[in-house]
């Protein structure tokens, strides 16, 4: 049955089927062989008897046009029965794509793709990070996005070390996709060994993995920029970090108003373990557990301080410490001796100067959840409460130690690219500008005879410094062209015609103001 229908369906159509890879011509049309297929009744074959090989041959092979070849094959079924087959076999390739599934066009979940009206804004936002740490005198660096595991594992507890991208690579070498970039700058640093000049002041922009749960704002990839400071023992360093940050979000139209930044030490929440006799060790842990305390209910933080083997009073006097929200409030707690409450006055002095002041919140809760860190912390937060945190850092002078050196001072902060664009979707703070191109000449040659002339002015204009697109095709129309001037955000389209060149001058239309004028090539530039 499935033959007759086959040979049914090449009756209809004739060569319609094999017209789809490759057109017949009529030679092939006239020979006798494929008139016979073509008119052979389909009970004659679905009855079973066996056609002969001068009318079924085995294969029949014959040229198309231009050429190229095709092959037809058919099997009827036998006497003996069994199933009946009919095979098309054609020599030509079929069209692309043709019998082939559609890949999964979306990016792997948690991840982005940046087609070009995405990438417009990431580069105007990796711009400002770029431009905020040159005015500060930082220099830039980078290092690769896959790393030996070992640098970024941490103490038991800590969160990022279950959200790592690691694996063991060919070789049986444990590596890690860099979930942060701070492991990596301190690996460089004690690359760099005593030839390195201080204090190291460096910066970097760089794509960052984590297999977390994702929320607004939080992704399995993101780009961060990090600052840091190597070689410097006073807050000054973090001071002029923070400054870095607000001048930041100045130049993309935050305020202090939308955006404020919490400030603590890590050397509170030592002062007070130790003053109900929390043994060191725990340290790092119940730092984890604090981090949570504005993401998990009281309760929860209770049981968790508890499951540490933190006392009553301990946890009771850890809890009321983290809700100090004043500088004098913790001085009467800690004492006027006490180093964070020292480093915490100087820090809010000198943000007076700087004329950051207004941005700085202080609260003792502010622990930041990385093992790392031992002195000032601080985290940028959405004033409206609506994201998560926009940026954080602070001092982590026992790094370089832990990774087998010698300790030195650094501070540095992490900003990540979500969250920021975010706060400037909702805010209305991406320029308008960015939703097109940026070119500044379409140059159109109207018609095919002035293709070359076209070329040399399109060089001409690039030489001079100008972006220029030059309309490749020689059958586009004026509308299509001004739609594409409208759409790559060109300010001038430059036409050639044929008369104007006759005359030695082009045509020129400013899309700003509609003008149009006629000049001579070497007037463009």
């Amino acid at each position: 049955r499935r033959v007759a229908s086959a040979l049914r369906f090449l009756k209809r159509a004739r060569v319609s089927m094999l017209a789809a890879t490759t057109t017949p011509s009529r030679s092939m049309l006239r020979a006798p062989t494929l008139r016979a297929l073509l008119r052979r009744p389909a009970a004659s074959v679905a009855s079973g008897t066996s056609p002969s090989s001068s009318v079924f041959p085995a294969s029949f092979a014959g040229t198309g046009r231009g050429g190229s070849r095709f092959r037809f094959r058919c099997a009827a079924a036998s006497e003996g029965g069994g199933r009946s087959v009919t095979t098309v076999d054609f020599d030509a390739k079929k069209p692309p794509g043709r019998g082939q599934q559609m890949i999964d066009l979306q990016p792997v979940k948690g991840t982005r793709d940046f087609p070009p009206d995405e990438m417009r804004t990431r580069t105007w936002l990796f711009q400002h990070f770029r431009d905020v740490a040159a005015s500060f005198g930082f220099e830039e660096w980078d290092a690769p996005v896959l790393e030996p595991e070992a640098l970024f594992t941490r103490k038991a507890g800590e969160e990022i070390t279950t959200q790592l991208y690691n694996f063991a690579d060919k070789a049986e070498r444990r590596v890690a996709l860099r979930p942060e970039l701070t492991p990596s700058f301190a690996r460089l640093i004690l690359q760099q060994g005593k030839a390195l000049a201080m204090p190291a002041k460096w910066f970097a922009i760089g794509q960052c993995w984590r297999y977390e749960r994702m929320t607004r704002g939080r992704r399995r990839e993101h780009y961060q920029w990090n600052m840091d400071i190597v070689g410097v023992s006073g807050v000054e360093a973090e001071a002029e970090l923070l400054s870095a940050i607000t001048t930041f979000f100045k130049k993309v139209g935050v305020t202090e108003k939308d955006v404020g930044i919490k400030v603590s030490s890590r050397k509170v929440l030592q002062a007070v373990l130790n003053k109900f006799h929390v043994p060191p060790e725990n340290f790092a842990n119940v730092c984890v557990v604090v981090d949570k305390i504005e993401k998990l209910q009281r309760e929860t933080i209770v049981d968790e301080l508890a499951g540490l083997g933190l006392a009553r009073d301990a946890i009771e006097g850890i809890l009321g410490a983290m809700e100090i929200r004043d500088i004098d409030t913790l001085e009467k707690l800690l004492g006027p001796d006490s180093d964070a409450v020292a480093d915490l006055k100087t820090l809010f002095e000198q943000a007076k100067a700087y004329g950051y002041y207004d941005w700085l919140v202080f609260d003792a809760s502010v622990v930041r959840g990385l093992a790392y860190y031992t002195g000032i912390v601080f985290e940028g937060f959405d004033r409206n409460g609506e994201l998560r945190a926009i940026c954080g850092g602070g001092r982590y002078d026992k790094l370089l130690g832990a990774l087998g050196g010698a300790e030195q001072p650094m501070v540095g902060f992490g900003f990540g690219d979500a969250v920021i664009m975010e706060l400037l979707n909702d805010k209305g703070l991406v320029p308008e500008t960015l939703k097109v191109g940026n070119v500044d000449d379409l140059v159109f040659p109207m018609s095919a005879s002035l293709r070359n002339q076209a070329i040399e002015i399109a060089q001409k204009l690039r030489n001079s410094g100008r972006s220029v697109d030059l309309v490749l095709e020689n059958d586009k129309k004026a509308k299509w062209v001004f739609k594409r001037a409208e759409r790559i955000g060109a300010k001038r389209v430059v036409l050639l015609g044929e008369k104007e060149w006759e005359n030695g001058l082009v045509r020129v239309k400013d899309l700003e103001t509609r003008e149009e004028t006629d000049v001579t090539p070497e007037q463009l530039c």
